[in-house]
């Protein structure tokens, strides 16, 4: 046996290469982080309320908001919402702060202007003084006042999109002694005169989808047909759009 080495033993180390595996796994994993987080958003919309779900639909329909532009739309987003039943105590306190800082002598006129939460939606009603407070005695012509309060109404109800039914209404004195225009014909024709200005400052013609006159069958004092109450213009913010087609600009005898 030949002796030992003086030298020390060498130790090779070899590296081994593996193959590259890339980066398909992030892509993988990116794809179920997004599948995880619409799941967690579907889960949250079906428990939001009706506001929250049409706000996130209405993006998606009109992401870029054009339907506060065009008014009319009823997509749009923002201020272009449609007014829920929740938010119509919201929009009282909105008009009737409007009022009193920017209708001229609006502290005169304030008790005639009553604003009241309905079935049917936001009722706006104009109610006329011994003095004929807002449209001209036996005419359908708004007074100055009339025309005042309902120019500041429309600009606070512009940049809304539900739809808007107008109604006039009268005491039970016989109007004139011509059978060709009575009470019929003096609501029907106040709440277009109510229409038409509206329009003329911001409403949405198409929002407009019922012209309805009462005459005096329905009296706000029934146990005085006669007193001044009794005529009024009413406007109502409907809560949605529950009109039938054909409906709408139609004088509806009640």
């Amino acid at each position: 046996m030949p002796p030992p080495s003086s030298q020390p033993p060498i130790i090779v180390k070899k590296i081994i290469h593996h193959g590259h595996h890339g980066g398909a796994w992030k892509v993988a994993y990116a794809d179920f982080v997004t599948a995880m987080m619409a799941l967690f958003i579907v889960l949250w919309l079906l428990s939001s309320s009706q506001k929250v779900q049409k706000a996130v639909g209405g993006y998606f329909r009109d992401p870029k908001g054009a339907g506060k532009m065009v008014g009319n739309t009823r997509s749009a987003t923002g201020e272009g919402l449609l007014v829920q039943p929740d938010d119509m105590n919201q929009l009282k306190k909105k008009i009737e702060a409007a009022m009193k800082k920017e209708v001229k002598d609006f502290d005169k006129l304030q008790e005639f202007v009553e604003i009241t939460v309905t079935e049917e939606g936001l009722r706006i009603e104009l109610i006329e003084s011994g003095n004929s407070t807002f449209f001209e005695s036996g005419n359908s012509a708004p007074t100055p006042d009339g025309s005042s309060v309902l120019t500041k109404l429309s600009e606070q109800l512009a940049s809304l999109q539900n739809n808007i039914v107008i109604e006039g209404h009268t005491d039970s004195k016989p109007f004139g002694t011509s059978d060709s225009y009575t009470n019929w014909e003096l609501s029907v024709d106040r709440a277009n005169a109510a229409r038409r200005l509206m329009i003329k400052n911001g409403i949405a013609a198409g929002r407009v989808v019922q012209i309805r006159g009462f005459a005096d069958h329905r009296l706000r004092r029934s146990d005085d047909p006669l007193a001044a109450s009794n005529r009024r213009v009413s406007v109502i913010v409907k809560f949605e759009d529950d009109v039938e087609p054909g409906k709408a600009n139609e004088g509806v005898a009640g």
